[in-house]
């Protein structure tokens, strides 16, 4: 890493005690150096040393009052990466771990991946470190109007168009938008995963999961594989575990594991995602239970110990880092052959580079859960148009982008890496060519 060893060196003095963010930005610049080899004029225009660093950073208070009437404080965070291409988008986080590192990594790996949708999207991320779990309606409702009423100074349909991500589900963004909307005495698109009867898209909730396993559809299609009769274990039981777990299903895969934060089922029968479907997302129930109605499957407390479960493919959808090169030596010594990421950096730098290495299908997160963010866009194209589209139309336009991102990622694969089998080195590339392209169109801002 020649050439960009110094803008690394930088990011390291300038942001410590950050290391999600330092792993997000050495992840992308190990993979840039053949295209700033060919175009030293971006060198010259600083287009990395402005790219690694945010636009704007915003840290603020969040008081609330609890149903003990007791006074709470959280933190809350919104990063605006970039803009070289459109509006800031990007989820907001809930989550006891959240901090300006995990954001700045969120925010990083946004803009690769809103820029391999080619719809016209900046990238962005935000959250607060509040825990909804436990919490009441009441409560979540009180903590979400204390965080809009400072958000709202900063973003807008044409600024930065935020959306869920772990913690913010549908009851979380109407809260949000309630607030927006009330504050500013206006109705846009300013969020995304909104309602179907107050502005939001159909296929959104499925979007990440479904736009995972048309991705990985393309990439196995390329080696003479299909999900057809294969055996499939999926992390998470969120949105995105959920709907990559019904896709996979329809595509002729038998998933046989899920896990939350406690702990994973595994179901040798095949899980029944309508039994998931009602314990997480109607009853709100821990995953555990599932074995209490399904005699055949067990539930093992820790949720990394779900990598042991022999497969042919992974699909970690939970949360970042939970596969270390560790877990990584594992899945593949147990006979895994493809892996592709629905959660944002699920894998470690070692177990990436573990995965290269064997040479098996990987399908980075940037590439391959793009689908989530993509129908985001759809959903402003909607409100923009004050129309919406069928759910079969919001599908195919999903299929379609999905396809598209894997035919960038390995046509500049094949042209910068030499190895169009190499998705982490194409959708790098793919996504920051464009980004670049703009930034030195729109020249220096003193």
């Amino acid at each position: 890493m020649k050439l960009l060893q110094p803008v690394y060196d930088s990011v390291l003095a300038r942001n410590p005690n950050q290391p999600e963010f330092h792993q997000a930005v050495y992840e992308v610049l190990q993979t840039l150096e053949p295209v700033l080899e060919k175009h030293p004029e971006w060198i010259k225009a600083g287009i990395v040393d402005r790219l690694v660093e945010p636009e704007r950073q915003i840290m603020f208070r969040v008081p609330w009052i609890d149903d003990q009437g007791n006074v709470q404080v959280n933190r809350g965070f919104r990063v605006q990466f970039n803009s070289a291409i459109g509006p800031y988008k990007g989820g907001l986080r809930f989550h006891p771990s959240v901090n300006l590192s995990i954001i700045k990594f969120l925010g990083f790996e946004q803009i690769f991946k809103n820029s391999l949708t080619t719809l016209p999207i900046g990238g962005g991320k935000g959250g607060s470190d509040f825990d909804p779990k436990g919490k009441s309606d009441r409560e979540i409702m009180a903590f979400c109007q204390s965080f809009m009423t400072e958000l709202s100074k900063h973003i807008g349909a044409d600024t930065d168009v935020p959306a869920g991500d772990i913690g913010v589900g549908g009851r979380e963004i109407g809260f949000l938008y309630g607030q927006y909307k009330r504050l500013r005495n206006e109705f846009t698109g300013v969020l995304t995963g909104k309602g179907l009867g107050w502005g939001g898209s159909l296929a959104r909730t499925e979007a990440t999961g479904y736009g995972l396993c048309y991705f990985m559809d393309n990439a196995l299609k390329a080696h003479g594989k299909s999900f057809e009769g294969k055996t499939v274990v999926i992390s998470g039981s969120g949105n995105v575990a959920i709907y990559a777990c019904e896709k996979a299903t329809q595509l002729g895969a038998k998933v046989v594991a899920l896990s939350d934060s406690n702990g994973y089922i595994y179901d040798p029968n095949g899980i029944d995602l309508a039994a998931v479907k009602e314990i997480k997302e109607v009853k709100r129930q821990r995953i555990k239970v599932y074995v209490d109605t399904h005699k055949d499957a067990t539930y093992t407390e820790g949720c990394r110990g779900i990598w042991t479960i022999k497969c042919d493919i992974a699909l970690p959808c939970a949360t970042q880092n939970e596969i270390n090169e560790e877990s990584a030596k594992i899945l593949l010594d147990n006979g895994c052959w493809a892996i592709g990421e629905g959660a944002n950096m699920p894998s470690t730098n070692e177990a990436i580079a573990l995965y290269l290495q064997k040479k098996i299908i990987f399908a980075p997160a940037k590439a391959a859960n793009a689908g989530g963010v993509a129908t985001s866009a759809l959903e402003m194209c909607q409100n923009s148009m004050r129309y919406s589209w069928t759910f079969e139309e919001v599908d195919a336009k999903l299929k379609a982008i999905m396809k598209d991102i894997f035919d960038s990622a390995t046509q500049a694969a094949a042209e910068y890496a030499g190895d169009k089998d190499n998705l982490v080195a194409g959708a790098n590339i793919a996504g920051f060519l464009k980004v670049a392209k703009a930034m030195y169109a729109q020249g220096v801002a003193y």
